[in-house]
């Protein structure tokens, strides 16, 4: 039996990193979502930072008005974010860590050290019809909590592994990726992945079977630069195609 669809989510933050770096109204994340939904994302996602440092509310909102594919919001666990998720109601979240001065997402979220949190979370945004995921470390203790979650979703957080230095240190990484999108499966969760992801190293992470969707912005938005955000986008799902088989 061959493995299901492997979807492809595009991440068009840093598309509005570079607008916010001028305070210009352009580059427009929203474009540039409806230009990679034509060339063949399967999902949109942004990350509505507390401290608004590229997505904007009114990002979301038109996004939410006129896209044709479904919108995931990344976003942390506080108030004031599960209310906007409740009131604009976008088909998916993914509940991510967030530190003022990082960069970007650095690692996976503390399920198990913030359980009941995570569970009340997920079930305020069950209430309003949305499809909570997880963003998570390969760890099987957090596995463990986000089972006790009750979070459909996970999203394996894939940043050691495409950060490794060396070829060893990568292999490793993947063994501990597969192993744990294997046993996700089996638990029932319907397991997805990104962060850090390139054409150079999703073929791997791309043949594992249980993954069904990879979460892919900054290596897209980067090639865009140079080839366009739809062809970017067609090379990596082209790249994703030949690491299924």
């Amino acid at each position: 039996m061959s493995p299901p669809e492997l979807r492809l989510g595009v991440n068009v933050d840093h598309v509005a990193t570079v607008r916010q770096a001028r305070g210009a109204p352009y580059p427009d994340p929203v474009e540039a979502a409806l230009i990679a939904a034509h060339a063949g994302a399967h999902s949109i996602t942004v990350h509505l930072r507390e401290d608004r440092r590229h997505i904007q509310d009114h990002d979301v909102q038109r996004l939410l008005a006129v896209s044709k594919v479904p919108v995931n919001l990344e976003m942390a666990v506080t108030d004031e974010m599960v209310a906007i998720a409740r009131r604009l109601k976008p088909a998916y979240v993914c509940l991510v860590p967030e530190k003022r001065e990082e960069r970007t997402t650095e690692g996976g979220l503390d399920i198990a050290g913030q359980l009941p949190r995570i569970r009340a979370v997920c079930d305020a945004l069950a209430d309003a019809g949305i499809v909570t995921s997880l963003f998570v470390d390969p760890d099987p203790q957090q596995l463990e909590a986000c089972i006790a979650s009750g979070a459909p979703h996970l999203e394996i957080h894939t940043g050691r592994y495409a950060d490794a230095a060396h070829f060893e240190t990568a292999a490793a990484e993947f063994v501990v990726i597969d192993q744990f999108a294997k046993l996700a499966h089996q638990a029932g969760i319907e397991v997805h992945a990104g962060h850090g992801l390139n054409l150079h190293n999703v073929a791997a992470v791309a043949g594992i079977a249980e993954i069904v969707e990879l979460n892919i912005g900054h290596a897209i938005v980067a090639r865009a630069l140079m080839v366009g955000i739809g062809e970017a986008v067609r090379e990596m799902a082209a790249e994703m195609r030949k690491g299924r088989g």
